[in-house]
């Protein structure tokens, strides 16, 4: 084949598929799982913070609230751990979502508030997950 027609005759059959691979993927909505370690003694009040204040701010600052657990007892967990799941439309828009949180006047004082006695939490894990194609969806919320 000559080089002109080769040339022709590649970019006719590449350029689609080139394309499509150029073209940005939508970006999958972001879970992220949050550990919490309670200070010891302060489980029940970790849980009332965000029975009462915690997941009306989330919900004022975009964050879509999944589920929350306690986890049960355990040896390195004697306490158990408050476990939860956010939603957000993607990474940045959860950054911006905390950010936005975390500089509220409302829960600046609602820590405050709860933290008078002393810290309710000694640790935070935290895990960024997608959804597998597999996976069985979420219910829409609301």
């Amino acid at each position: 084949m000559r080089p002109a027609l080769f040339a022709f005759a590649l970019a006719t059959v590449a350029t689609p598929a080139l394309a499509q691979q150029a073209a940005p993927a939508p970006q999958a909505p972001v879970y992220e799982l949050r550990i919490y370690y309670p200070a010891p003694g302060k489980l029940a009040a970790l849980n009332a913070r965000f029975r009462d204040h915690t997941l009306k701010l989330f919900e004022k600052h975009g964050m879509r609230n999944v589920a929350y657990w306690n986890e049960q007892p355990t040896k390195e967990a004697p306490e158990g751990r408050l476990i939860y799941v956010l939603a957000f439309p993607s990474r940045e828009a959860r950054d911006a979502d905390w950010q936005a949180f975390g500089a509220d006047p409302e829960w600046r004082a609602v820590v405050a508030a709860s933290e008078a006695g002393g810290k309710l939490v000694t640790k935070v894990d935290s895990v960024f997950m997608t959804m597998t194609d597999y996976s069985p969806r979420l219910a829409p919320s609301r």
